[in-house]
């Protein structure tokens, strides 16, 4: 298992802590700052998900005015995270 750590931009979150297994599968996922029970739900959510699935579903999403959001920084962690895999 590895575990990444990086800061979203544009976001409220200020730093979001990914553990996958060797499968590229999520074990956990810790985010600081933001709105705390938006970001427990994806947490739970994406928990078991594999990091591809994950970006498939999350990536483009807004948040309010922003083009971005906690969820679309998490999909572009991800992203960052498979390519050093």
């Amino acid at each position: 298992m590895k575990t990444f750590s990086f800061r979203p931009q544009g976001v409220c979150s200020q730093e979001m802590r990914v553990t996958l297994d060797d499968n590229g599968i999520i074990q956990d996922l810790q985010v600081l700052g933001g709105c705390s029970g938006n970001l427990q739900g994806i947490s739970a959510l994406v928990k078991g998900m594999s990091a591809k699935d994950a970006v498939a579903r999350l990536k483009g999403i807004q948040c309010g005015p922003r083009p971005t959001s906690c969820p679309d920084q998490l999909a572009r962690g991800l992203e960052q995270m498979l390519s050093q895999v």
